[in-house]
């Protein structure tokens, strides 16, 4: 696992206005060691973190400060500056965190003068007319009540002002917010600011509710007017249903908190409350204050929504817990959820439905904080046999497979809070005989296992009466639930279900039980269903309880491992799988693989010695069940540990399942063992980097530890040797002839071998290196890949030419050689057969990327080509251009030749090779950084001319309204004859004379290409040519089409990469140009 880079905290740096910052110039000593310095110094700071570290020196400072000093001008200008820094600063600036809980500190002498300078400037802040300006302002009022003392005492000198600006600012911004109708962006930002405006009343009013209580009751004093036009705004925010629904349901928070605040007597507030919600308040029993402020809740029909939140706001704000509201709190309990029970009924939108669920799971909770106080007036009404409980179980059943997440979690929350209350109800009996839980544990089981919903009451269950209960009722649970782990949507909720079950079962076997007998009736009831799967479960249920449960299990009992070897390996005798079963063998394969993968065995030596023999590794590795040799080969391969040394025997095992597995005809089987083997091969390099430090540590060995010191250089040339010898495999797997999917391992690994162990840079040494076992033998057969027909293998071979590119230098050193190569490429991109042009792209790319041209074509080229030679891409643009243009050349004079004979051209030289060639040199070059571009631009619009020839050439057989395959050519006159008849039957509608009279090809010229294995292993007699002999030759329909269509299959593909790569202009106007939309069009 890579390791988590640390992210550089980004900090806004704070700033001064000009006169502060003369007045600090004004104040600062010379010495530069009085609170003005410390202060000019930190704000010409263009860093935030540094600025910090400066601010926490301001108190220390001040500590120091004779008492004297406290009428000390300079001091009172700098605490008037750092509160104007700290109202300037943003809600999100950690520096303004940092000042307040420095101030905090602040000596008890300077708490007035501060306390004056915070007033004052937060007074400026509060006398704001700009609305858009109102949400700093807000922020700022929210952060002085947020744990810092001066900020507190500062809003509570102004709360007159305080409250009117919040009133002031919430009636301007929504009525901004009504002039923005139908602005979706704006209208958010303004909501959001509403919201916030919201909070801080909230805030406000809980946090100086103590200290100025008084206040609160005055109802002739301003700020209880203010709190009266504040309750009324959000009433009004209440019932506004065009405002977001987080500011109405924090609306409902609101209006609550402030009844309770301002409501007397406080005994009389849930009476009160619930005529609200039952729409059964009186209004001459109202209080005038309240009448004037929320008329709307107390006289009129409330939307949905509107009680919805009135519910929310009173379980969240009024206090619950130890019963202090008495009964009449008690029966508001009961009146808010038969509220709730009604409007489940009522609600059809999603959202409010999500608001509900979460009200309700909110009301048990209430409901248990009364329980446990001691309450005995709830416990009739919340039994589990009474009506409440059940209308919750009702919901919870109706709505346990919602699609919403977040409303399914809320049931679960729901049904366990339902279990606690009917427990604290029950007053310490029973609850595994108990009558309620008895009938709710077998109606939860009798339901099919596909409803989602079912796991999560059945987790809760077995969480509150344990699993003995359930047990008891049924043991084939577990086997029950481990059959319905073949379906994926299900596993995720079996799994859990599963997992708490045996930990709640292990944990009562084992307070239940003195001796160690517990752990084979655990083994039996959870681990050996498990097992049962693995021998013989269908593809999908294995697959899955290996990925999802049988890591829980391992991960809680490691010591299972044993049990489950012992058990597997007692099956394993009497039969090991065929290629249609795993049977045992596989099942006990899988399970080592997890265990080892998740740190469970702690080393390979702990598997072979103590778990399993090596005959039982021998068998999975060359069992006919493809996924039984996969689960024992990423035993041997997977660790948790990335530097676990590789053992002898795991290397010995490896090698002899490459020799058996190379020819595995599945895809996903292939995929999977190249992943394994990399992953094997990335261990040996990380453990081998510990092996050579702890070789570099070692001092001469003595008598006593000299074989331990010994070890690591032992364990080195083990990895060499295996390395070696694997490389030997692979090589020898790539005869000529082999199949498929033998070379496609084979390069994938070798390629893999290529990329783990890359020739060493510096002083970093590297256990092995495949350059050092790569002679012109084994060069040769990687360049005899380019012969296959599958365009694959010839990736995976010029790939891993790529990666030995000091090698491939070595091997082009022979002039004459390069030369006949480079013949060969040319004369395979002509070829008839469509597939020896792809071996010609490739072989000509590798030349090119190796600087290994001929002399000739290098000679060929202007002297400005070669300049920056020693640059890789230098020499790659220099390279592909001189190959581009001996392919151009040769496609001009074929193209011209066509023109004539299109017949001729079919059968000798087919054109799509050598523009397939050029499509795969632009890919493979950086057309984005040319820096030969004087040579690209008359080149590529040369390329295009005689792509658009080319086109022109065989477009008479492309746009032919004629039948597929029917070209006027044959071969004798009696065919001839026959063909004008269907000719003439037909009557083409082509403008041109191709179709009017039938043709006959007496010879043409043609030849043998010999095979690419043959032009690189005999090289020195590569044939050219112009030297054969000429003989007749019949061309057919299906040649003359596929020649045609070919190539304007690859002129299409041609101009498409240089549209995608090189970016088109309207115009030659910039010299960068190198395609116009002229030129393409």
């Amino acid at each position: 696992m890579g390791v988590k880079k640390k992210r550089e905290m980004q900090v806004a740096a704070l700033t001064v206005c000009h006169q502060d910052m003369e007045t600090l110039r004004s104040f600062a000593d010379m010495e530069g060691k009085n609170l003005a310095s410390l202060l000019l110094h930190c704000v010409q700071l263009t860093d935030g973190v540094s600025q910090i570290h400066s601010i926490k020196q301001i108190v220390p400072l001040l500590e120091k400060v004779d008492k004297n000093g406290v009428c000390d001008p300079a001091i009172q200008s700098c605490l008037d500056i750092l509160a104007g820094i700290y109202f300037s600063l943003t809600l999100k600036n950690p520096l303004k965190k940092v000042l307040a809980s420095s101030l905090n500190g602040l000596p008890e002498v300077f708490l007035t003068q501060a306390t004056h300078s915070f007033t004052f400037h937060l007074q400026e802040e509060l006398d704001t007319a700009d609305l858009y300006s109102y949400r700093k302002v807000m922020d700022n009022i929210s952060s002085c009540m947020e744990n810092f003392n001066l900020g507190r005492a500062s809003v509570v000198n102004l709360l007159k002002d305080v409250l009117h600006f919040l009133q002031k600012s919430l009636i301007e911004i929504l009525e901004e917010n009504r002039k923005f109708a139908g602005n979706r962006i704006v209208q958010t930002q303004l909501m959001s600011d509403l919201l916030v405006g919201v909070r801080v009343a909230m805030t406000l009013v809980q946090k100086v509710q103590g200290p100025q209580g008084s206040l609160w009751n005055d109802s002739s004093s301003p700020i209880w007017q203010s709190m009266c036009g504040l309750l009324s705004i959000f009433t009004k925010f209440l019932n506004d249903d065009d405002l977001l629904q987080t500011v109405e349901s924090t609306s409902g928070l609101a209006v609550i908190l402030f009844i309770k605040t301002m409501f007397r007597p406080s005994e009389k507030l849930p009476g009160l409350i619930s005529s609200l919600l039952l729409r059964s308040a009186e209004c001459t029993s109202i209080p005038e204050w309240l009448m004037n402020s929320c008329r709307s809740l107390c006289c009129t029909d409330v939307p949905a929504s509107t009680l919805l939140f009135l519910c929310q706001g009173t379980l969240a704000m009024l206090d619950w817990q130890d019963g202090s509201m008495g009964p009449s709190g008690e029966a508001l309990l009961l009146d808010i959820v038969h509220v709730l029970f009604t409007l489940s009924s009522q609600i059809k939108e999603s959202t409010l439905d999500m608001f509900l669920s979460r009200i309700l799971a909110s009301w048990t909770s209430s409901a248990i904080q009364i329980l446990e106080s001691g309450s005995s007036g709830l416990k009739g009404h919340l039994n589990g046999d009474s009506c409440v409980p059940r209308r919750l179980l009702e919901y919870v059943y109706t709505h346990w497979e919602h699609p919403l997440d977040a409303l399914r979690h809320q049931t679960k929350v729901m049904f366990r809070n339902l279990l606690q209350m009917h427990r604290l109800t029950m007053e310490g009996a029973d609850l595994a005989t108990d009558p309620f839980c008895l009938e709710l544990t077998k109606s939860l089981l009798q339901l099919e296992w596909h409803i989602k919903g079912k796991y999560a009451c059945l987790g809760c269950l077995v969480e509150t009466l344990g699993i003995e209960h359930i047990l008891a009722i049924d043991k084939t649970i577990p086997s029950q639930i481990l059959e319905v782990m073949g379906d994926q949507s299900l596993v995720p909720y079996a799994s859990d279900l599963l997992e708490t079950m045996f930990k709640n079962h292990k944990s009562h076997l084992k307070s239940q039980t003195v001796t160690n007998t517990w752990m084979d009736k655990w083994h039996e009831t959870w681990v050996f269903p498990v097992l049962s799967v693995l021998c013989g479960g269908n593809l999908d249920q294995r697959s899955y309880v290996i990925d999802y449960y049988l890591p829980r299990i391992l991960n809680y009992s490691p010591e299972s491992l044993h049990y489950m070897v012992h058990i597997l390996q007692a099956s394993t005798d009497t039969g090991t799988g065929s290629c249609n079963h795993r049977g045992a063998l596989g099942a006990l394969m899988a399970c080592l693989r997890t265990a080892r993968a998740h740190g469970h065995l702690q080393s390979a030596t702990q598997a072979w010695e103590n778990l399993v023999c090596s005959a039982r590794v021998k068998q999975g590795l060359i069992h006919q069940h493809c996924q039984v040799r996969i689960d024992t080969l990423g035993l041997l391969c997977e660790s948790n540990r990335s530097t676990e040394v590789v053992s002898t025997e795991e290397m010995q095992w490896v090698q002899f399942f490459i020799t058996y597995n190379l020819n595995s005809q599945s895809p996903g089987v292939r995929q999977q063992i190249c992943s394994l083997l990399k992953k094997l091969f990335c261990r040996i390099q990380e453990s081998s980097q510990v092996l050579y430090k702890l070789e570099q540590r070692k001092s001469t060995p003595d008598s006593e530890n000299g074989s331990i010191r010994e070890q690591p250089s032992v364990t080195l040339q083990q990895y060499k040797n295996f390395m070696s010898s694997v490389c030997n495999i692979l090589f020898e797997a790539l005869f000529p002839g082999s199949s498929y999917s033998t070379r496609f391992s084979a390069l994938t690994i070798l390629g893999s071998v290529a990329e783990v162990f890359p020739d060493p840079e510096g002083n970093i040494q590297t256990v092995y290196q495949l350059s050092h076992d790569i002679d012109a033998g084994r060069y040769q057969i990687l360049m005899e890949c380019f012969t296959s027909t599958f365009e694959e293998v010839k990736t995976l071979a010029f790939d891993l030419l790529m990666k030995l590119s000091s090698v491939t230098a070595g091997q082009f050193q022979d002039s004459e050689k390069l030369q006949d190569l480079f013949q060969a490429a040319l004369e395979l991109s002509t070829s008839t057969k469509p597939y020896d042009c792809v071996t010609a792209s490739y072989l000509l790319n590798l030349l090119i990327r190796q600087d290994a041209l001929p002399a000739v074509l290098s000679a060929s080229s202007p002297q400005q080509l070669t300049r920056g030679a020693g640059e890789t891409s230098a020499v790659l643009e220099r390279n592909t251009l001189v190959v581009i243009k001996c392919l151009m050349e040769n496609l001009e004079d074929e193209i011209s030749q066509a023109e004539n004979s299109l017949l001729q051209a079919a059968s000798s030289f087919p054109m799509y090779g050598r523009v397939h060639c050029i499509t795969r040199a632009f890919q493979r070059l950086p057309l984005n950084d040319l820096r030969l571009a004087s040579e690209w631009r008359p080149l590529l619009g040369r390329l295009l001319l005689l792509s658009y020839r080319l086109s022109t050439v065989v477009a008479p057989v492309i746009q032919s309204s004629s039948p597929e395959g029917l070209i006027p050519v044959d071969t004798d006159s009696a065919s001839a004859s026959r063909l004008q008849l269907i000719l003439n039957e037909i009557q083409p509608r082509d403008t041109n004379d191709y179709f009017n009279h039938t043709k006959i090809l007496k010879e043409c010229d043609s030849f043998d290409l010999e095979d690419l294995s043959t032009s690189v292993s005999n090289i020195d007699s590569s044939a050219e040519v112009k030297g054969k002999e000429e003989k007749a030759c019949d061309v057919t329909a299906q040649m003359v089409l596929a020649c045609c269509w070919r190539s304007m299959k690859e002129v299409a593909l041609l101009l498409g990469t240089l549209c995608q790569l090189l970016p088109v202009q309207p115009g030659p106007e910039s010299s960068n140009v190198f395609l116009t939309v002229q030129q393409v069009l």
